[in-house]
């Protein structure tokens, strides 16, 4: 079962090293979700765009320098895989398709 987040004019988005928050970089700033319930746990407007593949997080991951993936804007999508590969995002411009498979 996917699940899905609008999140308008996405660049960029990563998850912290446990994977329980991903950080989404966009361009009216930057938010932060649960990875558990997708849950928006933080949001800053300021634009803070990444620099060399990092982006800088907030609320719960406060100024932790966080690796994300940014735009491909041949296709306009990019994808993410959360450290342990039990969630698998599809992020477009608009928003991100989320599909959690089961550990087993």
């Amino acid at each position: 079962m996917s699940t899905y987040i609008p999140i308008g004019g996405l660049i960029a988005g990563g998850f912290d090293s446990t994977g329980s928050y991903l950080l989404t970089i966009s361009h009216s700033g930057r938010g932060v979700f649960s990875t558990r319930t997708w849950e928006r746990l933080a949001r800053d407007h300021q634009l803070a765009y990444p620099e060399n593949n990092i982006g800088i997080g907030i609320g719960p991951i406060d100024a932790q320098a966080i690796a994300i993936k940014e735009m491909d804007y041949t296709t306009e999508t990019f994808d993410l895989m959360s450290p342990d590969g039990r969630i698998r995002l599809h992020c477009e411009s608009d928003g991100i398709t989320i599909d959690v498979y089961d550990s087993q």
